[in-house]
């Protein structure tokens, strides 16, 4: 049954909170003021997050909370603290990107579950495999990830397993966006994502120089899955995204869900009339880059109503085929994309110029100052009545089901009542503070007290079964009554919300032992021709076909040396006695992290690119305090930064599939290009402008064993130059500078984005 399946709401500020709860979720997840991965939404703060924290659970309703960016070794103390105190507060679960945190979670308690973010990257069995070993009770899938994937993964682990049903969508694998840390300095994987991917672009053909279309290249549809969400009945948690998003959406997608789950009668047109990009079954269902972007805008869509006839002295004639109300707001179809002709209908008339309230006929509106074509396609981006209609029942904050408890009132002239409150496996009582005296005319009747203890409505109960055990002739003050059961109730809440945290003793992480060494030199190519540069110059890590990105598709076996993107491959090659080596796209930040994955037979450990030289060292510094050995770490200081990876290719978007065979590609906006490379399984990744160059600076860093040098557009000829120049830097026999303001960058070498 899939009314039994949790419904997941996402809440972003208090308002979201009561919308989310009243609309029929199972559970909410929300994010704090700091560690969480939407930290532009309200949020909310340790000091009263415990009152909401019990209204959720008054009404059966889990609180998630999302922890969800990467930590510095500075910041590991004071998530480990908030941590400690969302257990005492009483929160259900957390989800988490940083694997130090996990450990920490798992390795504490017992009675809050740590649930592994989609930033990590999970779209495997390998992948889920490593969380569940780590103590992980759930999985949050990359958004990548197949249905059928999914179910098989489920099947084989016996892992809560949560999924993305509705809303945005990250064009890039959740976890791999450096696109607006790089070029913005404001860190996707700090919650502070800039929204490149809604940005205009234009593909441009590197060979020509020709510029091949322009729009927004990069914007995913929004997820839907009403239409196919029953066959997604294995998933444990259908999560909704929209932390950003205003309470009015929370709850029209919320209940709309709430009602198809529970087999119940739903006007889907309600997921239009909150906001929309249009819509994609998404990855998970199938869908291929040639439908999973809307390139023409990367904001509410809305939903055609009808087209414009007839275009007149500033005024615009309408023909309907859904339903225009006074007060909602229409945008017109222009023949420019980018024009935005966006109208408020503040009057609306019929095709005699007679005032009306709403309509489904032909309709006239004023068009304001905008050039309007006759036959453009109309439509509604805010719909008055459903809008008065939802705010109606939101500020009413009625409980979407009440919950039913018995009741047993006993009581004898002369004796203190006492009444029993009962709830599944919950009992409270509360006592009178007066004796029960006898009727000297009418005594209580029975309907008097089933109305006094059935006055609930501030509360999230409703009386089911009443029992009364009473002398004959007794008499009961009415606020007696009343105080009795507020007091019963409040007791009961009590009783409800009473959890005991659970602790366990925790496990040491062992990692592998490690000597500082005289710097190597590692080499990441992307062209045959760069591989051979490599080799020739007598490179010993060279990293190409032994790459694997990120899941099972990419897995190789033949390389004794093996680079991996994706967590899954700690699993996989376990024991096929590999060098494992773990690229910059796990993220790793803080020594807690080296020592995990060290601990799971991770021989090198690349450092993110969004870490500081000052951070650097006092990772070092902090992992040799505690471990009484040094980390293996390897950073990348030369090549261009992969601010992208996806699964989306923008020229199968454009019909030019297999073009990328013969022809180079970059995506360019006002102020940079950008270029784009296409991989043997379809996946591209979007490269930054400038390339990211730190050579000069390698004797600023302390601990570090490699140094890794990447080449993805470099010629032959170019890629054996800057090998041998930072050969003779490690030697310290050239001390010029290799560094060109026009066309390198530090990246964050020198302070942390935002």
């Amino acid at each position: 049954m899939l009314k039994n399946n949790e419904l997941l709401a996402p809440v972003g500020s208090p308002a979201a909170f009561y919308a989310a709860i009243s609309s029929g979720c199972n559970a909410i997840y929300l994010g704090l003021d700091k560690f969480s991965a939407r930290a532009y939404a309200t949020n909310f703060d340790l000091d009263n997050l415990k009152e909401y924290v019990d209204y959720a659970h008054l009404r059966n309703v889990k609180v998630f909370v999302t922890m969800n960016t990467v930590l510095y070794d500075r910041e590991l103390n004071d998530a480990y603290d908030t941590v400690d105190q969302l257990a005492k507060i009483g929160v259900d679960a957390i989800i988490v990107q940083d694997l130090a945190l996990v450990n920490y979670i798992v390795n504490h308690y017992k009675s809050l579950e740590a649930h592994a973010s989609t930033q990590i990257g999970i779209d495997d069995f390998y992948s889920a495999k490593v969380m569940k070993d780590m103590g992980v009770q759930r999985v949050v899938f990359a958004r990548e990830t197949s249905l059928k994937d999914m179910k098989e993964i489920k099947r084989k682990l016996n892992i809560d397993i949560e999924a993305f049903i509705h809303g945005a969508l990250c064009v890039c694998y959740s976890g791999n966006c450096l696109m607006s840390s790089m070029i913005g300095d404001r860190s996707g994987n700090r919650g502070r994502c800039a929204g490149c991917c809604r940005q205009v672009y234009t593909l441009v053909d590197m060979n020509s120089y020709q510029n091949i279309k322009t729009g927004y290249l990069l914007s995913m549809k929004d997820l839907n899955t009403s239409d196919f969400i029953k066959d997604m009945d294995f998933v444990d948690s259908y999560k909704i995204e929209g932390r950003m998003k205003e309470p009015l959406y929370v709850a029209g997608v919320t209940s709309t869900y709430r009602k198809i789950l529970d087999n119940e009668k739903v006007d889907i047109d309600n997921l239009n009339k909150v906001f929309n990009r249009t819509y994609t079954k998404g990855f998970m269902n199938g869908e291929t880059s040639a439908n999973i972007t809307n390139i023409e805008r990367p904001n509410n869509y809305g939903f055609e109503i009808g087209r414009v006839v007839k275009v007149h002295n500033n005024k615009i004639w309408i023909k309907l085929f859904k339903t225009l109300n006074k007060g909602d707001q229409i945008r017109v179809e222009s023949k420019n994309v980018f024009e935005e002709i966006s109208i408020p209908v503040l009057k609306l008339f019929d095709a005699s110029f007679n005032a009306i309230e709403s309509s489904d006929k032909t309709v006239i509106v004023d068009s304001r100052d905008y050039k309007i074509d006759i036959n453009a396609k109309v439509y509604k981006t805010k719909d008055i009545k459903f809008v008065n209609d939802t705010e109606k029942k939101l500020n009413k904050n009625e409980d979407y089901k009440k919950i039913s408890v018995n009741m047993e009132l006993t009581g004898k002239i002369g004796e203190q009542l006492l009444l029993k409150i009962e709830y599944q496996n919950f009992k409270a009582y509360a006592k009178a503070e007066n004796v029960a005296l006898e009727a000297l005319s009418k005594p209580t009747t029975e309907e008097n007290i089933y109305t006094q203890l059935s006055k609930l409505n501030n509360t999230p109960y409703q009386l089911g079964e009443l029992k009364l055990n009473l002398d004959e002739n007794i008499f009961i003050p009415l606020k007696e009554l009343n105080e009795l059961r507020r007091k019963a109730i409040s007791n009961l809440d009590s009783v409800r919300l009473h959890k005991k945290v659970g602790l366990n003793k925790p496990k040491a992480v062992v990692p592998l032992k490690c000597d500082l060494i005289n710097s190597e030199i590692t080499v990441q190519v992307y062209t045959q021709e760069q591989f051979e540069a490599a080799k020739e110059l007598g490179i010993k890590h060279i990293y190409f076909k032994n790459f694997v990105r990120r899941n099972n598709e990419n897995y190789v076996n033949e390389y004794d040396e093996i680079l991996f993107g994706g967590i899954g491959a700690i699993e996989y090659y376990k024991s096929k006695n590999k060098v494992l080596v773990s690229d910059y796209s796990l993220n790793v930040t803080n020594y807690e992290t080296v020592a995990i994955l060290s601990s799971k037979g991770v021989n090198r450990i690349t450092l993110s690119n969004e870490i500081c030289k000052d951070d650097i060292n006092n990772l070092v510094r902090d992992y040799f305090d505690k471990y009484q050995t040094y980390p293996n770490l390897e950073l990348i200081v030369y090549g261009r930064t992969c601010l992208m990876h996806s699964k989306y290719c923008p020229l199968k978007r454009l019909n030019m599939c297999g073009k990328c065979k013969t022809n180079k590609y970059a995506l360019k906006d006002k102020f940079a290009s950008f270029p784009i490379t296409f991989n043997d399984d379809c996946t591209t990744n979007i490269w930054n402008s400038k390339t990211l160059n730190n050579i000069d600076e390698i004797n600023s860093l302390s601990g570090v064993n490699y140094f890794r040098l990447v080449f993805t557009t470099e010629s032959k000829k170019q890629t054996k130059e800057i090998i041998s120049q930072f050969i003779e830097k490690l030697k310290g026999n050239d001390d010029s500078s290799s560094f060109d303001k026009q066309k390198d960058t530090h990246g964050h070498f020198f302070s942390n984005p935002l």
